[in-house]
């Protein structure tokens, strides 16, 4: 995960309605962040050849302040990248996302006590990366931690129209983190996400984290209006 402090006025065509920028002591974040899907259902099911797969998405970070339940913390997706169509299809049309299909890969290796984990993927003909080389000593996230600002965001907002919201919730317990020694990237932030983000390519992010990450569900989505 290499977060980024960006102004907020960069963010506001993308932040869906009724909901407002979430700052963490005055700073505004966009994420770009690397996973693994493994051992993916969908309503309890496999699907052949879309069970284990990569994702990289640039995300920021939201509140919605629901009327019964209070302040929802939340994130956003400015795009997603999958190396499945299918899983692009459903989720631009179950939870109104902005995901596209390109070829990806990843790398993970454990060396002594260092780990190595490096995502990648292929824009035209250029092959674009970034990774960590983290301490192989997993520790708890610390309370009011800019760390556990950026991890414990449970719900996910999407615009659906001009003036609706896809809200939906995501689980998933509290993740270790690992210290990071090392970390690289050499994205063209332009070419992937637009031209409004072509500033980060050369920005250093404010911190970059590594996380275990765990079992997780994503509900069915709720339109607000």
């Amino acid at each position: 995960m290499f977060n980024y402090a960006v102004e907020p006025a960069l963010l506001h065509p993308y932040v869906p309605p009724h909901t407002q920028l979430d700052l963490w002591k005055g700073t505004c974040y966009v994420s770009l962040v690397g996973f693994m899907f493994q051992n993916t259902r969908v309503k309890g099911f496999k699907i052949p050849f879309h069970i284990n797969f990569e994702e990289i998405n640039l995300r920021f970070y939201v509140k919605y302040v629901d009327p019964h339940l209070g302040a929802k913390r939340g994130v956003v997706f400015i795009k997603e990248i999958v190396p499945r169509r299918m899983i692009s299809f459903v989720a631009n049309t179950l939870y109104r996302e902005n995901y596209i299909t390109l070829p990806m890969k990843r790398k993970w290796n454990v060396e002594k006590d260092l780990v190595h984990v490096e995502y990648g993927l292929k824009k035209n003909k250029d092959w674009f990366h970034f990774g960590v080389v983290a301490k192989n000593t997993p520790q708890d996230l610390v309370n009011e931690s800019e760390t556990e600002f950026i991890t414990e965001h449970f719900w996910g907002y999407a615009k659906w129209d001009e003036i609706s919201t896809n809200e939906y919730e995501v689980g998933h317990p509290r993740w270790l983190t690992y210290p990071v020694v090392q970390h690289h990237s050499n994205l063209d932030f332009g070419r992937i996400y637009g031209p409004a983000f072509s500033f980060l390519t050369t920005a250093q992010p404010v911190s970059v984290y590594l996380a275990e990450g765990s079992e997780i569900f994503v509900n069915k989505g709720n339109k607000i209006s």
